[in-house]
């Protein structure tokens, strides 16, 4: 597994030990969750704003964010992002 450092400031340095503390953790066990869950959060925004700007279908959006597409679906209705156009259900009729 390769090794990544990284210098930090004190104030999240802070954090990090609270956190360690608070889900009694070793330090490279929760970087490496921390680092999981902000690159999964990543993932997910990204296909999101793609599929609000029409770059991508439901289906891609899905695919994109490593979600099926019932659960991005969900993710788009509950972000309030108007979901619904004519390329979207084109392309997603294309991918059944």
């Amino acid at each position: 597994m390769p090794t990544i450092s990284t210098r930090v400031p004190e104030d999240l340095e802070a954090e990090l030990e609270e956190y360690l503390e608070s889900e009694r953790l070793d330090r490279s066990t929760a970087v490496r969750k921390l680092l999981s869950e902000g690159l999964e959060a990543w993932r997910t925004e990204r296909a999101l704003e793609r599929f609000a700007d029409g770059e991508v279908s439901l289906t891609k959006g899905g695919e994109l964010a490593d979600l099926s597409v019932w659960e991005f679906a969900r993710l788009v209705e509950e972000s309030d992002r108007p979901w619904v156009s004519d390329d979207h259900l084109e392309a997603d009729l294309d991918d059944l």
